[in-house]
C-alpha cells in the first residue's frame, strides 16, 4: 500500500510499504477514506525529529471502511464506516473507565514513562504506524473505533478523530461560566473549533488571537472578537486590549492552543534544533532531559487569564526543563488543566452536534483536499501557513 513516511527533518514521502494484517483478535483492518494533517504532525516534521525513526508512517485522524475483524471485535462488521480515535486505548481498565483512554493501562507505553499509545507519533507513544496510508491496522477495536451513519460526507465526522473531541475538552477543561469569556490564543485547526465549541456552549465572549490572515478572517466569519499579534508591538499591550474588553481583569479563561510552535524564546528554539542534529543515539535522551519550549503564548496565557480564572493548555509541550513563573501562578490563584483530548469521553456529546444544522461547521471546515500523493507539499505548505492553509484533508 502507500502510506506517508517520516524520512527526516522536513523531509516525508509517499512510498510503498506492507500491508497491514490481523496481528491480534482485537485487531481490524480499515480503508483508509480520509485523513487529516494534524498541527501536532507539524511538531514531528521539525520539533520532535529526535524521537523519529525514518520510515514511520505518519497521521492520527482517519475515517474509513472496516475490511476486516479479528475474533475479539463483536460489534464492527466489514463495510462499517468508522471514524478511528488518534489513541488506542482498551475501554476496560481502570483508567478508561474514569473517562481518561488517553492514559490507558493496556497500553501506555511503560518503557518511555508515557501515556495510552497513539497512532503514528514517536517512539515515546508506541511507534504505533500512522493513518496516512491506504490502510491501518486498528489494535483495541472492540472500543476505539466510532460507527458514524452513511449518507453524509466523510468531513461530517472525521474531526471526531481529534479536532473535535480535542476541542470539546479544552472547552470544557477551561470552565468558562454560562454568558463568560474566553480567549483563545493561535486559530489553527483546534483553536479554530475551541472557539466554535465555545460559542454553542453558552459562552459569551470568546476572542480570538492569531497573526495569519485566514485564520482571523474565519474566526472572525463566526462572531470571534478577533486580535490580530502583528498590531502590537509586544504582549503586554494585547493583554491590555483584551482587559479592556473585561472591565480591566480579563477573561474568566483562557485557552492555549498554540503549544511549542509559538514565537518566543531563541534560546529554545536553538536548545530544539541542537537536539535534533545530535546522533539519533543522543538526541533522544538530551530532548527528554534538557529540552526547553518556547513559552511565549503560556505566559501570555498566565499574563491575560483574570485572578481566579482558568487555563486549559491543548497545544503541545515537550520540554522537561521549562521556568515555569510560579509566584504568578499562585498569587494569581490560576486553574490549569491540560492533556491529551480523551476522544471516547467526550464523542458522545458531540455528535448531536454533527447533524444537518453543522452548529460547528465541520461539512466547510477543511480548506484543501489533496490526494495522499501530494503529502509533501501538503506539510510544507501547512508548516509555511501558504495558500491560506488551515485544515487539509488526503484522501488515499
Amino acid at each position: 500500500m502507500k502510506a506517508v513516511t517520516w524520512q527526516g527533518k522536513r523531509d516525508v514521502r509517499v512510498e510503498d510499504v506492507p500491508d497491514p494484517k490481523i496481528q491480534e483478535p482485537t485487531d481490524a483492518i480499515i480503508r483508509i477514506t480520509s485523513s487529516g494533517l494534524c498541527g501536532s504532525d507539524l511538531h514531528l516534521y521539525e520539533v520532535l525529529t529526535p524521537f523519529m525513526t525514518p520510515g514511520d508512517i505518519l497521521g492520527h485522524e482517519p475515517m474509513g471502511i472496516v475490511e476486516e475483524v479479528g475474533p475479539g471485535v463483536p460489534d464492527l462488521a466489514a463495510g462499517d464506516q468508522v471514524v478511528v480515535p488518534f489513541q488506542i486505548a482498551c475501554g476496560n481498565c481502570w483508567m478508561c473507565l474514569t473517562g481518561l483512554p488517553t492514559q490507558c493501562e493496556t497500553t501506555q507505553v511503560t518503557s518511555e514513562g508515557m501515556g495510552a499509545a497513539l497512532f503514528g507519533y514517536t517512539r515515546l507513544y508506541g511507534a504505533v504506524p500512522g493513518a496516512q496510508a491506504e490502510y491501518l491496522r486498528v489494535p483495541q477495536a472492540q472500543f476505539g473505533p466510532i460507527k458514524v451513519p452513511e449518507g453524509p460526507p466523510d468531513d461530517r465526522f472525521v474531526y471526531l478523530s481529534d479536532v473535535l473531541p480535542t476541542a470539546w475538552q479544552a472547552v470544557e477543561y477551561a470552565s468558562i461560566p454560562e454568558g463568560g469569556s474566553v480567549a483563545v490564543l493561535g486559530l489553527g485547526p483546534i483553536g479554530d473549533m475551541a472557539c466554535r465549541v465555545a460559542r454553542v456552549r453558552g459562552a459569551g465572549r470568546v476572542f480570538g488571537v492569531d497573526r495569519v490572515n485566514e485564520r482571523l478572517r474565519r474566526a472572525r466569519a463566526r462572531g470571534v472578537e478577533t486580535y490580530d499579534l502583528r498590531q502590537f508591538d509586544n504582549d503586554k499591550e494585547l493583554v491590555e486590549a483584551i482587559r479592556g474588553e473585561t472591565d480591566g481583569r480579563g477573561p474568566d479563561a483562557v485557552i492555549d492552543a498554540v503549544g511549542t510552535e509559538a514565537h518566543g524564546s531563541a534560546a529554545a528554539r536553538l536548545a530544539q534544533q541542537a537536539s535534533a542534529m545530535l546522533p539519533r543515539k543522543i538526541s533522544g535522551p538530551f530532548a527528554e532531559r534538557f529540552s526547553v519550549d518556547r513559552l511565549a503564548a503560556l505566559y501570555t496565557a498566565i499574563e491575560l487569564v483574570r485572578r481566579g480564572g482558568t487555563i486549559s493548555l491543548t497545544g503541545v509541550y515537550g520540554g522537561m526543563a521549562d521556568p515555569m513563573p510560579m509566584l504568578t501562578l499562585f498569587d494569581k490563584q490560576i486553574q490549569m488543566r491540560m492533556g491529551q483530548a480523551n476522544v471516547r469521553r467526550w464523542s458522545d456529546e458531540i455528535m448531536p452536534y454533527l447533524t444537518d444544522e453543522d452548529e460547528l461547521g465541520v461539512d466547510d471546515f477543511a480548506t484543501h483536499r489533496v490526494p495522499l500523493s501530494d503529502a509533501p507539499h501538503a506539510y510544507e505548505m501547512f508548516q509555511k501557513k501558504q495558500d491560506g492553509a488551515v485544515k487539509v484533508l488526503m484522501t488515499p
